[in-house]
C-alpha cells in the first residue's frame, strides 16, 4: 500500500491520504472510514492531493462523498497542468445523490495533482470519500456527447463539441459535467429532486449511527405525544417513527386524553409492552390538548422534551440530529428543525418549509418554529407547562414565555427536513382558517408577552392570514426624524419625492434635508428656493465629486434628529404611516437598521429585505414579486428580521450610525454601502427589521443612470471585491435564508443546483 502526502486544508492544518489498493483515493482526517469533521477557513479554501502521474491521465471518473455541516458546498475540481491550477482545467462537479458529486474528465497529458475547493468561502464539512478511477475514452466522449444534446431528440450539437475540443487544447482537460443519469432526474419536481440529492436516504443510516456512538454527551429526550381518537393506523405510524429513531436515548411519554375509541386502549397498551421505553398514562377526564400534554410531560424524566402530534412522524434520524446539536452546543435551550408535509397515506411529501436561524420579529409574527420544537425540560417547568385557555396556540403560548426565560443566543435552529406534518381533514396544516380561535389565542399570548416587554404595543390579525401584526407605541412626544435625501438636478422625480413626504406623511416631528451635489438644472434650482421660502425643507450643499457614503455621512452630521432616514430621491410614500411604522421599529431595544416595502412603479416588488451571498454579494428577496403575493411562508406578509435591507429607505438612531463610523466612503462610494452597514450594525449587536407595512414606490436608479460605461463596471466590480474580502465568511451564510435555498434567485426557490 503506498502513502501519498500533501493533502491540507487552507490555513495550514495538515492532513493525509492514502491510496488503497484498488486505486481508489480515501480522505482519513481521523483514520476512520466514516468520514473526519473539516473546517474551512477564509475565501475559497482548497485542498490538494498528490496524484500518481503515470496513472492519471486519459478519462477518469472523480467520485466525492461529503456533507455539509454548516455553510454551502459547491464544489469544484482542479487538475494541475503546466500552467498548475487553473480555472481553464477546473470543473464544477454535479450532485448525484444525498452528499454524492460525480464528474467525468479528459486529461491529455499526466496530472501530478488534483486540488478540490469545496466551497466559496468558510464553511464545516464532513468529506468521506474522494476516488479517483479510470473510465474507457468511449464513456467520457459518448456522455459529453449526450450532454450537449438536444433534450427531444438526443443529436449532438457541433458546437458543444468544439467547445469541448478548444477546452481540452487550451488546458490539456476536458470536463463533462452533467451525468446523464442526473439529466433524467432534472425533469423531477423541485422538492422531489431536492429529496434525491440531499435529503437523509436510508444508506445513510450506519453513518449516522457511527457519529451517534462518538458522542460525548448522550441527553435524553423525552418525547411528548398527547392522543385523542386517533386513527389506528396513524396512531402507530406516529409511535413507530419514534421506536424507528436511530438516536436510543429516548423516551416517548403518551397522554391518551380520555379517547372514546375502543382500540386506542389496547394499541397502546400494546407499544408499552414492545417498548420499555414508551410510557402511557391514560386519563380520566377529557382536558383537550394543553391538559393532555401536561399530563405527558408528567411522565418525562429527560433533560430534553421533544413535541409530536399524534398523526404525525419523525424521520428516522431526527433525535440524532438533536442530539448532535446539543453536544455541538451544550447551553442550547431551545431547538428546531425543517419540516415538510405528507399526504394521509404517507406517500407525497410536499411543501417543505427551510427556516431561518433564530429570527425574533419573525417568531412575533407568526409561530414558524413549529416542528420539530425541543425544549430543556427544566424551561417549561420554570414557564408552568401548557395552558388550557390557549387552546389552539398552547404551544406558540409556551414558546413566548419561555423566550422571556432564556438568552437568545442558545436557540439553535437545525437545518434539516426532521418531521412530516400529515395532512388531514382536520388538520391545521390544510385549512389556517379552520381553527380561529387559535388565532384569536395567539394575539392573546402575544398580547401578554407584550405586556412583560419593555416594548409596549398591541397585537392585531393581518387580513386574510393567521399572522399578526404589532403596532408598537412610540414615546411621547415621539422623537425628531431627519430624512436626508441626497440629489444632482432631477427635478421631477425629486419633487414627486418631496410633495409625496409633505402631504401623505402622517409622522408628525420629522425634518427634511436635501443635500445637493452640484445641482445646475434651472428647475431644480427654483425647486430648491421655493422650499426654502417655505421652511418646510433644509437644504445642504456638498460640493465634490459623487460618492453616495460620503454624502450621507456628512449629512447625518447636520442631522438635528435623534434618528435619521436614509431615502432616496426616487422615493414616494404609498401609506401614511411608513414614517410612525419605521420609528416605532427603530427606537425598540436591540434593532439598529429598519427597511420598507418597495415598489417599482408597476406595482412589483423592488425591495423586501436583502439576503447575503445572493448573486454573489447580495440581491433582493422575492424580487419582481406581485405586490400582493404572500412570499415564501408568508415572508412578504410579515415583519421580520433581515440581514440587510437597502438605503433607498433606511432608518437608524443617529448613535448607531456614529457608533459604527456610518457608510465606508473609502472602498464603497456606490455600491454595496448599505449592505455592508447593516453587516457592521449586526457585528455591533443589532438587529436589523423589515417592514411590510411601510409601503413606498422606488423608482429605482432613475437619478443615478446606467452603469454601463467600463469606469462604472471597473468601480462596481472593485466594490464586489472588496465586500468579499472584507465579509467573505459572512456572505455565504445568511442567518435569516436557509441554506437549502438558492442563491442564484431571488424567488426563494429550493436549491437543487
Amino acid at each position: 500500500m503506498k502513502k501519498l502526502f500533501g493533502l491540507w486544508r487552507a490555513g495550514g492544518s495538515h492532513g493525509q491520504s492514502n491510496l488503497l489498493e484498488n486505486g481508489r483515493v480515501a480522505i482519513q482526517q481521523d483514520v476512520s472510514l466514516d468520514g473526519g469533521v473539516w473546517t474551512a477557513e477564509g475565501i475559497d479554501p482548497f485542498i490538494v492531493f498528490n496524484l500518481d502521474p503515470a496513472a492519471n491521465f486519459g478519462a477518469l471518473a472523480v467520485d466525492l462523498d461529503i456533507k455539509a455541516i454548516e455553510g454551502r458546498l459547491t464544489p469544484r475540481l482542479f487538475f494541475m497542468t503546466k500552467k498548475g491550477f487553473t480555472q481553464a482545467a477546473s470543473g464544477e462537479m454535479r450532485r448525484v445523490g444525498n452528499g454524492r458529486y460525480r464528474v467525468l474528465v479528459y486529461l491529455t497529458e499526466p496530472s501530478a495533482a488534483l486540488r478540490l475547493d469545496p466551497a466559496a468561502a468558510a464553511c464545516t464539512f464532513r468529506l468521506q470519500l474522494l476516488t479517483v478511477s479510470r473510465v474507457p475514452a468511449r464513456t467520457f466522449f459518448n456522455r459529453a456527447i449526450r450532454n450537449g444534446a438536444h433534450a427531444r431528440d438526443q443529436k449532438p450539437r457541433p458546437k458543444w463539441m468544439l467547445k469541448l475540443a478548444r477546452s481540452m487544447l487550451k488546458s490539456g482537460v476536458g470536463f463533462e459535467i452533467a451525468d446523464p443519469a442526473v439529466m433524467g432526474k432534472r425533469n423531477l419536481p423541485q422538492y422531489a429532486r431536492w429529496i434525491e440529492m440531499y435529503d437523509y436516504a436510508d444508506e445513510d443510516r450506519d453513518v449516522v449511527a457511527g457519529q451517534v456512538g462518538r458522542l460525548s454527551s448522550t441527553p435524553l429526550i423525552s418525547v411528548v405525544m398527547p392522543v385523542y381518537n386517533t386513527p389506528q393506523k396513524l396512531l402507530d405510524e406516529a409511535v413507530a417513527s419514534v421506536v424507528a429513531q436511530i438516536y436510543p436515548h429516548w423516551e416517548l411519554c403518551i397522554a391518551d386524553d380520555a379517547s372514546t375509541s375502543a382500540w386506542i386502549k389496547p394499541a397502546l397498551q400494546a407499544w408499552m409492552q414492545r417498548d420499555p421505553r414508551i410510557k402511557v398514562v391514560f386519563r380520566s377526564d377529557n382536558g383537550h390538548i394543553a391538559e393532555a400534554t401536561n399530563s405527558a410531560f408528567g411522565l418525562a424524566s429527560g433533560d430534553y422534551i421533544a413535541l409530536l402530534d399524534h398523526d404525525d412522524l419523525l424521520r428516522p434520524q431526527a433525535l440524532a440530529e438533536v442530539a448532535f446539536a446539543i453536544n455541538q452546543q451544550p447551553d442550547a435551550e431551545l431547538l428546531y428543525s425543517d419540516e415538510d408535509k405528507i399526504d394521509e397515506d404517507g406517500g407525497r411529501r410536499f411543501d417543505p418549509f427551510f427556516k431561518p436561524e433564530w429570527n425574533r420579529d419573525l417568531f412575533l409574527s407568526q409561530n414558524y418554529l413549529n416542528h420539530l420544537t425541543v425544549h430543556r425540560a427544566a424551561n417549561i417547568r420554570a414557564a408552568g407547562g401548557w395552558r388550557k385557555e390557549y387552546y389552539g396556540s398552547q404551544d406558540y403560548d409556551l414558546n413566548l414565555r419561555i423566550l422571556a426565560l432564556i438568552d437568545e443566543r442558545r436557540i439553535v435552529h437545525i437545518p434539516k427536513i426532521l418531521y412530516h406534518w400529515r395532512l388531514t381533514a382536520q388538520s391545521m396544516a390544510q385549512d389556517e382558517g379552520s381553527k380561529v380561535y387559535a388565532v384569536d389565542n395567539a394575539i392573546k399570548a402575544l398580547n401578554s408577552f407584550l405586556a412583560n416587554s419593555p416594548a409596549t404595543g398591541h397585537v392585531e390579525q393581518i387580513p386574510t392570514t393567521s399572522w399578526y401584526r404589532i403596532k408598537y407605541d412610540l414615546p411621547e412626544p415621539p422623537p425628531l426624524v431627519s430624512l436626508i435625501i441626497p440629489t444632482r438636478n432631477g427635478y421631477d422625480i425629486l419633487k414627486k419625492c418631496i410633495e409625496s413626504i409633505l402631504t401623505k406623511t402622517t409622522y408628525s416631528n420629522y425634518e427634511i434635508l436635501i443635500v445637493d451635489n452640484g445641482s445646475d438644472d434651472p428647475f431644480t434650482l427654483d425647486y430648491f428656493r421655493q422650499l426654502r421660502d417655505a421652511g418646510s425643507v433644509r437644504i445642504i450643499d456638498y460640493p465634490h465629486a459623487f460618492n453616495y457614503s460620503a454624502i450621507n455621512n456628512f449629512a447625518v452630521t447636520q442631522a438635528k434628529g435623534e434618528v435619521v432616514g436614509l431615502i432616496n430621491n426616487d422615493i414616494e410614500v404609498i401609506t401614511p404611516d411608513w414614517l410612525t411604522e419605521m420609528t416605532s421599529l427603530a427606537l425598540r431595544p436591540g434593532v439598529g437598521c429598519v427597511g420598507a416595502k418597495l415598489y417599482y412603479p408597476n406595482d412589483t416588488i423592488q425591495h423586501a429585505g436583502v439576503i447575503i451571498g445572493l448573486g454573489g454579494v447580495a440581491g433582493h428577496s422575492h424580487k419582481t414579486f406581485q405586490r400582493n403575493a404572500r412570499g415564501y411562508f408568508g415572508r412578504l406578509m410579515v415583519t421580520q428580521n433581515v440581514t440587510a435591507v437597502t438605503a433607498a429607505c433606511l432608518l437608524v438612531r443617529k448613535a448607531i450610525f456614529t457608533e459604527v463610523g456610518g457608510l465606508d466612503e473609502v472602498n464603497l462610494k456606490v455600491a454595496f454601502n448599505d449592505v455592508d452597514f447593516c453587516l457592521k450594525v449586526a457585528a455591533a449587536g443589532y438587529r436589523t427589521t423589515w417592514t411590510p407595512f411601510a409601503e413606498l414606490y422606488h423608482h429605482e436608479s432613475v437619478s443615478r443612470g446606467s452603469d454601463d460605461d467600463p469606469g462604472k463596471r471597473e468601480r462596481f466590480r472593485s466594490e464586489v471585491i472588496f465586500m468579499k474580502e472584507k465579509w467573505g465568511a459572512t456572505l455565504a451564510a445568511d442567518p435569516h435564508y436557509s441554506p437549502n435555498l438558492t442563491l442564484k434567485y431571488e424567488d426563494y426557490s429550493i436549491n437543487i443546483d
